[in-house]
């Protein structure tokens, strides 16, 4: 998809273009940052995977990339993370105010991206999935510091904050190339399942991974006070002490103790555990899309799902 990417990362620059100078800093800055760019490829792997090669394509990626890029930026925000794909964040070099601001201007300029492509679907798909994850947003900042969040709860919150703009992104795809609603479906709920698995994946490397490889600090969940999947698992097969633990960990938001609680995750088996919530909503996405015609975007598709839950970073 090298010369696809290409040609999305061409839109990227173009649009990005303010006659504001600090917005044109603060988001080259953040967008120069990389990062993998999967849901940009959701969009133009679907398009190609159900026979559209029209130039929408490539300025639909940029706009699902935009979006992603938006809530990165008010996300640090509302975490205070001081450090994203190895590099400090916008917030920590600009400041909070410039940095929400600047997120305002990527979300309206997606709006202005998606009406250039005169499609009411592509509208209704893209404004029902950024209303979701604002409300996504919202319910994770109510279970911030909740060490009674059930399963059920901390997936909604995926479901709703992470997963939705991947479903939208496989869904653009479909809606470029006039599939069935059937086969609409079947696009979105790939990137539902997709979605899901690359967050809790996510979850998982802030007490498996190092600092170095995943560009930010280990241990930022607990110390915003995520009660995340390997930290429920954890609680419900721990010690009472264990659990009492990080209950109070998660309550104050504490890293103190982190080499500790890491311990615990490991030994309650949470990590295994939690590897494998992951590996079963990648089978659900492969599932999803069993009916879409051979080709090697198909077989794309099938590899992403396995390498979102097999990486390290």
């Amino acid at each position: 998809m090298a010369g696809d990417m290409a040609q999305v990362d061409a839109v990227i620059h173009r649009r990005l273009a303010s006659e504001v100078a600090l917005i044109n800093q603060i988001s080259h800055y953040i967008v120069s940052a990389g990062g993998k760019r999967i849901r940009p490829q959701l969009v133009l792997l679907f398009a190609r995977a159900l026979g559209f090669e029209g130039p929408e394509r490539f300025e639909m990626a940029a706009t699902v990339e935009f979006i992603h890029t938006a809530t990165l930026l008010h996300d640090d925000v509302v975490d205070e993370s001081a450090l994203r794909r190895g590099r400090k964040t916008a917030n920590a070099l600009f400041g909070n105010a410039a940095s929400v601001l600047v997120g305002d201007f990527l979300y309206s300029r997606a709006f202005q991206m998606m009406v250039s492509v005169d499609r009411m679907r592509v509208l209704d798909v893209l404004a029902e999935a950024t209303n979701v994850i604002a409300e996504g947003e919202v319910l994770q900042l109510m279970n911030m510091h909740d060490p009674d969040t059930s399963v059920e709860d901390y997936l909604r919150v995926i479901r709703y904050k992470t997963a939705k703009l991947f479903e939208a992104s496989a869904r653009i795809g479909a809606v470029l190339a006039d599939a069935t609603p059937e086969t609409e479906a079947a696009c979105a709920a790939y990137g539902q399942a997709l979605g899901t698995a690359f967050q809790i994946v996510d979850d998982l490397l802030d007490y498996e991974g190092a600092t170095a490889a995943l560009g930010k600090n280990v241990g930022d969940d607990l110390r915003e006070g995520k009660p995340t999947l390997p930290l429920l698992h954890a609680m419900s097969h721990g010690t009472a002490a264990e659990r009492d633990l990080i209950r109070h960990a998660i309550e104050q938001g504490e890293v103190e103790r982190l080499d500790e609680i890491i311990q615990i995750v490991r030994r309650t088996g949470a990590l295994e555990a939690t590897r494998q919530a992951a590996r079963d909503e990648a089978q659900r996405a492969q599932q999803h899309i069993s009916a879409l015609p051979p080709s090697q975007f198909k077989d794309a598709l099938l590899t992403l799902s396995v390498l979102a839950v097999d990486r390290q970073f």
